[in-house]
């Protein structure tokens, strides 16, 4: 396997229709693998769910940021094995979730049916959200879609035609400004290498040279414009500080880095009513 993410034109073609194939193959075949490293930081396997925002461990109990979701139709788009929507369901959201990835979705059936919840889980694209319109109060995004999304923009105007008037969107990304330095956790992972301001994709391709991994970089700015371009609000941009008791290193998430520049940013917008 080979990885590039140099300057734009020398990755291989990542247009929306690849990276939604390259990204269905990727999860589906990593889900197992991923849920072994990460499922019980993210509460994969309990009973119902848990609601974790980011690496840095924000909980959405504790923060709110979804507001009141009792009574509320709620849409998880890029849910993984949908711990965050089974929480949902349990503080009295009617909750429905959705992944790209089969593989995603059946870890989260398994752990529903070993638990009694039940929450609808739906493959689809981002991109293509098979709901009418104004269908959901709230749609929100845990890590799961708009990294991998190539066509993030029209992501975001489908999470606006689903919403209702009023309704809030909130999702979590990688921060813009990790681009610039390595997937490293240590010291190297501390040097400014890579260009912000280029957009071409980061690439992971297979000994023939075909795409197997791919992650979509765009800037601060980048993502206000497209929310904007959508019709939402941008109401808030949270950058999560790395807590003290967290000791834990997740990829290139690491008390190390944490403590000097943030991981992950956090939009908060809504539709206007």
């Amino acid at each position: 396997m080979s990885t590039e993410w140099t300057a734009a034109g020398r990755a291989p073609e990542a247009g929306n229709a690849a990276s939604v194939r390259t990204s269905r193959t990727w999860w589906d075949a990593e889900a197992e693998e991923y849920h072994r490293e990460h499922g019980t930081f993210l509460g994969a396997d309990s009973a119902g769910g848990e609601f974790v925002w980011c690496p840095e461990g924000m909980h959405e109990g504790d923060w709110h940021l979804l507001g009141d979701v009792e009574g509320r139709d709620t849409l998880e788009i890029g849910c993984g094995s949908a711990p965050c929507s089974r929480w949902l369901a349990g503080q009295g959201a009617r909750a429905i979730a959705l992944d790209l990835s089969a593989g995603m979705l059946s870890v989260g059936r398994q752990a529903m049916q070993d638990s009694g919840e039940s929450v609808p889980l739906v493959q689809a694209d981002a991109t293509a959200l098979p709901f009418a319109d104004a269908s959901f109060d709230i749609a929100f995004s845990a890590f799961g879609a708009f990294p991998f999304v190539a066509d993030s923009a029209g992501a975001m105007a489908e999470a606006h035609r689903v919403l209702r008037p009023g309704g809030r969107f909130v999702f979590s990304v990688n921060h813009p400004m990790r681009w610039i330095f390595r997937d490293d956790p240590g010291p190297r992972g501390l040097e400014a290498v890579f260009p912000y301001f280029d957009r071409s994709p980061y690439t992971e391709t297979d000994e023939a040279g075909n795409l197997s991994y791919v992650e979509h970089h765009r800037t601060l700015g980048d993502r206000i414009r497209e929310l904007i371009g959508a019709g939402f609000v941008l109401d808030d941009l949270i950058e999560p500080e790395w807590p003290e008791w967290l000791t834990q290193t997740w990829g290139q998430w690491s008390p190390l880095r944490g403590e000097i520049f943030p991981g992950t940013a956090i939009f908060s917008a809504h539709r206007p009513g």
